[in-house]
């Protein structure tokens, strides 16, 4: 069973943001074998929010939640984690689904803009984003921007 916190910086602990870090650190730095600046002022920004979920005390997922006006002109929602001992299971539709809940109740029926993986479009597909550029590397990985109306959630 997981459990979820969904917090603005100033809130964290100092254990779940180190347990963030080394989370998207494992996942987009080791495993993905990319190098980039994940620490970019973003995350203690105003109106950014981190969603954690826990199993058994432990980090397995996570996202960030983007105010209007951060990296998109409407709401975002950014680094995507599940832990790579958690997935084949459905945890990052639960993610997503909490990740995308929260956000109505902070922008109630707002556009949700993400720059995501191309690997994932059909991921996000099935969650009702639609494809909105062609491809693009980012950070030398392949990615597609895509929107989600919110009050179609």
């Amino acid at each position: 069973m997981t459990t979820w916190q969904c917090l603005p910086f100033e809130q964290l602990t100092t254990h779940q943001l180190y347990d963030l870090l080394k989370l998207r650190s494992d996942v987009f730095g080791v495993e993905q074998n990319c190098v980039y600046p994940d620490l970019d002022d973003h995350d203690r920004a105003d109106s950014v929010y981190h969603l954690l979920g826990y199993a058994n005390n432990e980090l397995v997922a996570y996202l960030r939640l983007l105010a209007p006006g951060v990296t998109y002109d409407n709401v975002s929602i950014g680094r995507v984690v599940v832990a790579p001992s958690q997935r084949k299971h459905g945890l990052g539709h639960q993610l997503l689904r909490q990740g995308l809940t929260h956000a109505e109740v902070i922008w109630p029926q707002q556009l949700i803009e993400i720059g995501a993986q191309q690997y994932l479009v059909d991921f996000y597909r099935s969650h009702g984003f639609t494809q909105t550029s062609d491809m693009y590397l980012e950070d030398g990985i392949p990615h597609v921007d895509m929107q989600l109306l919110q009050d179609l959630v």
